[in-house]
């Protein structure tokens, strides 16, 4: 009980002594499409999934939790996210031994068919281009011992914008410590460590004149414009799960995550989990707080786990206060087996 209580103490200072003056690098990075956390149970509780278990989408929080999984596991969620953008995430995870996993998912983000308007043409040219990002990740984890697991995932992304694009390779790192045997657990990963790239398309054709005021000028070359590079949005997450129970058949799971990104400020999300006859849970948060100028706030959801012939089905809703921008919500389903 002294441990968990330092433990506790130790964490609850790190995290109270973030520094709120941070500057925001808000809009600095590519990909920012990584940053959408799939699973509806986690974002339920405030999306403090460092150190959570028990579903294959876990992973993406801290590829850690793979070391954890022992059934074949796959998760599919659907979101209509903000400004009616579609947003997709699917994983699977598969066993290779008793102590360790492999895992695959791929992530869509769709903005679907968008007029082109000029100051011109106002009401369109009758041309319509799209934004939509993809990425393809493979990943790892192993259960070192019977407290502590390891993981890995390497990550492929591609944005594009009409004719032009770009890519980037992005790397996360997580583990995970069980403190207790009722499964108090210190988790930490970091996530979107990666390569820096540009956009680059024929969009960005151009035709150029070096002096339209000398006599005889072409102006009318052919020419290019080149961007700038970026790099992937990094965040490092250090979090706590702490379960109770409080009689039979009612449990209660509470989540905290600190959050430092190299494109924002710090940030504390808190949640938790209210789990009936192992079936039927209820869930609530707050997500980024102390983060400067942060549009998001509550969270709440639900779910139900169904067991039947050795194989598990869990359905998962989760909604998401955005302030101006309006509200997400994600609906996940996923079965282990």
């Amino acid at each position: 009980m002294t441990r968990r209580r330092n433990i506790l103490f130790a964490f609850m200072s790190l995290t109270l002594a973030l520094n709120a003056a941070s500057q925001t690098n808000v809009a600095t990075t590519i990909g920012e499409f990584l940053l959408i956390e799939p699973s509806s149970r986690i974002s339920a509780m405030g999306n403090a999934g460092s150190s959570c278990t028990n579903e294959p989408m876990a992973a993406y929080y801290n590829p850690a939790a793979l070391g954890t999984m022992t059934m074949f596991g796959a998760q599919f969620t659907h979101s209509a996210w903000l400004a009616d953008i579609a947003y997709d995430y699917a994983i699977a995870v598969v066993p290779t031994t008793g102590s360790a996993s492999l895992m695959l998912n791929v992530t869509s983000l769709r903005s679907g068919d968008i007029a082109v308007r000029t100051v011109e043409q106002p009401s369109g040219t009758g041309e319509y281009y799209s934004v939509s990002d993809l990425a393809f990740g493979v990943g790892y984890g192993v259960k070192v011992t019977d407290r502590i697991s390891a993981g890995l995932q390497v990550t492929y992304m591609q944005e594009t914008i009409w004719h032009s694009s770009m890519s980037a390779f992005g790397l996360n790192l997580g583990t995970q410590y069980r403190l207790t045997d009722n499964g108090v657990i210190i988790g930490a990963s970091l996530s979107n460590f990666g390569s820096r790239d540009n956009f680059t398309g024929r969009d960005l054709r151009v035709v150029y004149a070096m002096n339209p005021a000398q006599h005889g000028e072409n102006n009318a070359l052919p020419a290019e414009l080149h961007t700038d590079t970026y790099g992937l949005p990094i965040l490092f997450r250090v979090g706590l799960a702490v379960p109770f129970q409080l009689a039979e058949g009612h449990n209660i799971v509470l989540v905290a995550d600190a959050f430092h990104p190299n494109n924002n400020t710090e940030s504390i999300s808190v949640g938790g989990e209210y789990l009936l006859l192992n079936t039927f849970a209820v869930r609530a948060g707050y997500q980024n707080l102390f983060e400067q100028d942060s549009e998001v706030g509550l969270t709440l959801g639900a779910g139900v786990l169904i067991e039947a012939s050795g194989t598990d089905v869990r359905l998962d809703y989760g909604w998401t206060q955005y302030g101006r921008l309006g509200d997400v919500q994600r609906l996940s389903i996923g079965m282990l087996f």
